[in-house]
């Protein structure tokens, strides 16, 4: 078992390392000049890619900035130097625009791609912490970290620096983001699965379009086989006009056993019900049905001949990871 004394130096590393990077980010922050803009106008008028490059600790970090661009509306990938020198030189070409991570900006095995995107006039944005490095003298647009100490304390660990270029890259993909405009339900195209996908779900994406009708004429048996047909608990009134008017639940039945079957289904339903509009998200769908103690919403579209166009079950909802 660590003693108390082991633990407490534990915390007090973690604090530091924390506390180092913060300062660091801060640096960053309130060193950024009109780099950082003209870098955003580079890929906004770049026709094709951002080629996002870097080797050993700097290259996880642009993978991940590669994949933060590629998933908030702007296409990317992440090349590896090192591949590059052995045919993924062909990743890149015209019309594409390279970012390239290096906190030195001597890197040897950016050499090639350096070289190839001067040679095909590839516009190239170095991200380094020395202005004076091979990778800044030949970029045409410079983001320079600051001079920072790394949080290991011996400056060999890439810490302050990974975490300062990615913040940087983060920037670079919501300044690109919030300029095109790129709504929650685009990135949902990029990102249907898992946790945030299921949160931008629509209720469209879900809901059942086969649904439980019937006329409000109809025979109270007719509304019941309806019901049993389809596996709901419910089913939707609609009216000479094809809209729908009403639900008859099981509740609605229990309310009236006494003469049942000689009922109609107008005679039998609960008028204007909650439903929801194909488009709300369907996080919203399991509100109101959690509000209102219900399984199940019609969903209505005014614009459409029968404004009823499918019903979304909790269920539904649940297995698409909604909670």
């Amino acid at each position: 078992m660590l003693k108390r004394m082991q633990k407490d130096t534990f915390l007090s590393t973690a604090r530091r390392v924390i506390s180092r990077e913060a300062e660091a980010l801060g640096q960053l922050a309130g060193a950024l000049d009109q780099g950082f803009a003209d870098a955003v106008e580079l890929v906004l008028n770049a026709k094709g890619r951002v080629i996002v490059s870097g080797m050993g600790k700097s290259g996880h970090i642009a993978r991940k900035i590669a994949a933060t661009f590629a998933s908030t509306g702007t296409p990317a990938h992440f090349v590896h130097p090192a591949e590059a020198s052995h045919g993924d030189l062909g990743m890149m070409a015209q019309g594409d625009v390279a970012l390239m991570l290096s906190n030195s900006g001597e890197t040897p095995e950016l050499a090639d791609v350096i070289a190839y995107t001067r040679r095909f006039g590839i516009p190239l944005i170095g991200m380094a912490s020395r202005i004076d490095s091979n990778l800044m003298r030949q970029c045409d647009v410079r983001l320079v970290l600051p001079a920072v100490d790394e949080a290991c304390g011996t400056g060999v660990v890439p810490t302050t620096s990974t975490a300062m270029s990615l913040a940087l890259g983060d920037a670079l993909a919501i300044a690109l983001m919030e300029h095109r405009a790129f709504t929650p339900e685009k990135f949902r195209e990029f990102h249907p699965g898992g946790k945030l996908g299921a949160r931008l779900a629509k209720v469209r994406d879900l809901m059942h379009r086969d649904m439980p009708l019937v006329a409000e004429d109809a025979p109270m048996a007719d509304a019941l086989l309806a019901m049993s047909q389809k596996g709901f608990g419910v089913v939707g009134v609609y009216n000479p006009e094809t809209d729908l008017v009403g639900v008859v639940t099981d509740g609605d039945l229990r309310r009236n056993m006494d003469g049942l079957l000689g009922m109609t289904a107008k005679e039998v339903m609960t008028k204007n019900p909650k439903t929801i509009g194909p488009g709300a998200l369907a996080e919203e769908a399991v509100a109101v049905m959690n509000d209102m103690r219900i399984t199940c919403l019609f969903v209505v579209d005014p614009d459409t001949s029968r404004n009823a166009v499918g019903i979304l079950h909790v269920h539904d909802c649940l297995r698409a990871g909604i909670v």
